[in-house]
């Protein structure tokens, strides 16, 4: 198939998911999607790793499964509203995309069970007791976004080695991002390098953001993960090219975008393990049961057409170790 036919039809399926058709059965269970990102194609796949690991499980949708979807568009005050929707609906499970999905998710209803898909340190942001043993209503997967800062910088300082001074974007609406931060603050001061952080709260404060962090060299800039930056990633990644910038970022689908490395776990990865996760909790097991998973596989990711572009060499040893290089 196609990309373009493949993304037609995952926009298709994120259209159908807004409008379940379904009346529900007796015996079919009802599952809440909550995601903080939008709806475009990237995030429908990684729901359709879910959807697809549960079909694999046996569940077939229509039939003893139904959907319901609800997309905040990166923001944040949306999810309350959204949560609750999914709450009143009464439906068995709510599978969250995102930290602040998971928070508001818990913050309406304490009693439904709730599956991370994605999110960074849920112990820090207090849904869970502890990872081996959640001890509430949350489980699933956390993707350890805020605990791999220090790698991403050795990865910087193999293809920049003189670098001494980096910068970094966060998005301060975003609780996860805030812990991030300070993840990366602290691996840039034990390994002295210097670090400009810049906070951004809305998608139109990027090109000012990226703009200050220019200095006519090629200047490495940190992108800490977020849903806000998720779905301005092509955005970053134009904004960083045109500013010289070179961006290390949390996953695969910012260097398709255009970033210049990624680095960190395979998302749809994450998104299939909650569906194991939603089944064991359909069948009867508790949450507060169910040691949250933290992912062991790490990918690193190469554009070389935005290497290229703002005139950075990558050493062919460095490019022979990436599991991918976009050229």
């Amino acid at each position: 198939m196609r990309r373009r036919e493949f993304v037609r039809l995952l926009l298709g399926s994120a259209a159908a998911w807004s409008y379940p058709v379904w009346a529900q059965q007796p015996g079919t269970y009802r599952i809440g999607l909550l995601d903080y990102s939008p709806a475009e194609a990237g995030r429908v796949r990684l729901w359709e790793a879910f959807r697809q690991q549960l079909r694999d499980t046996g569940y077939s949708e229509g039939h003893n499964v139904l959907f319901e979807p609800r997309w905040a568009d990166g923001q944040a005050d949306r999810l309350p509203a959204l949560a609750k929707e999914l709450a009143d609906l009464r439906v068995d499970l709510i599978v969250t995309a995102g930290t602040p999905a998971v928070v508001a998710a818990q913050h309406v209803t304490p009693s439904i069970p709730i599956v991370m898909a994605t999110g960074g340190d849920p112990v820090a942001v207090g849904v869970v007791d502890s990872l081996a043993r959640p001890g509430r209503n949350v489980t699933g997967v956390s993707t350890l976004t805020t605990q791999l800062s220090a790698k991403r910088f050795e990865l910087f300082r193999e293809i920049m080695p003189q670098g001494s001074r980096f910068g970094a974007i966060w998005d301060t609406a975003h609780q996860a991002a805030m812990l991030a931060l300070r993840e990366t603050q602290e691996a840039a001061r034990l390994l002295g390098i210097a670090l400009d952080a810049v906070g951004v709260r809305r998608a139109g404060e990027l090109e000012g953001a990226l703009a200050s962090l220019a200095h006519g060299a090629v200047v490495p800039v940190m992108v800490i993960s977020s849903p806000l930056f998720y779905a301005a990633r092509t955005r970053i990644a134009e904004l960083a090219i045109s500013n010289r910038l070179a961006t290390m970022t949390p996953e695969r689908d910012y260097a398709e975008a255009g970033g210049l490395l990624s680095y960190g776990s395979d998302f749809a990865i994450g998104f299939r393990r909650a569906a194991y996760f939603a089944d064991k909790i359909l069948r009867g097991a508790k949450p507060a049961d169910l040691p949250i998973e933290q992912p062991t596989k790490f990918e690193l990711i190469i554009n070389l057409r935005t290497a290229k572009a703002i005139g950075l060499t990558i050493p062919e040893s460095f490019l022979l170790r990436a599991d991918e290089v976009i050229e």
